[in-house]
């Protein structure tokens, strides 16, 4: 009867263990509401007035022959901004639009960083290099299309893309 007798002993500890932790969740809860009370009331204008929103009919149904207000139909004009134009960096146009054929030397370009190559090119000053780079030119060596054939580039970026692949070439 003893092992009876400790089980039964168990099972009441567990069950008023238990009970204790109910009661103690219940006063807390009662707590809690005693404090959140004065924030939301049922009968509390703004509560109704929120509750009456959340549940408002999106739109209205007419029967034939009902008549009803139909508001004017209004247009408005959206104003577009222009589009900014940012200008590119000589090493940017050079990465987009140089590099194809002054990487790999095609059509007789010369390759950039080859100091020997762009001696002669360079000697006939940066503005003539700019201007074949802008107009195109065609020599003994090869052939420059007009910007590279990237003609929505503007004058000047070719001008510092020219300026780039000149540094990195001395």
């Amino acid at each position: 009867m003893s092992r009876d007798q400790s089980f039964f002993d168990m099972y009441s500890l567990v069950i008023g263990v238990l009970a204790a932790v109910a009661l103690a969740i219940l006063v807390l809860a009662m707590k809690m509401s005693d404090l959140t009370q004065g924030v939301y009331t049922r009968d509390a204008d703004e509560y109704q007035a929120a509750v009456h929103e959340r549940i408002r009919p999106v739109g209205d149904v007419y029967l034939p022959g009902e008549e009803h207000d139909a508001p004017a139909p209004t247009v408005t004009a959206v104003v577009e901004p222009e589009p900014v134009a940012t200008a590119m960096t000589g090493p940017q146009v050079y990465n987009s639009a140089c590099l194809a054929c002054h990487a790999a030397g095609v059509g007789g370009a010369p390759v950039v960083g080859d100091a020997a190559v762009w001696a002669p090119r360079i000697a006939q000053g940066i503005d003539v290099l700019t201007r074949h780079a802008i107009e195109g030119y065609t020599g003994s060596a090869g052939y420059m299309p007009a910007k590279g054939g990237r003609t929505d580039l503007s004058d000047g970026e070719i001008a510092d893309a020219v300026d780039y692949m000149v540094n990195e070439s001395q």
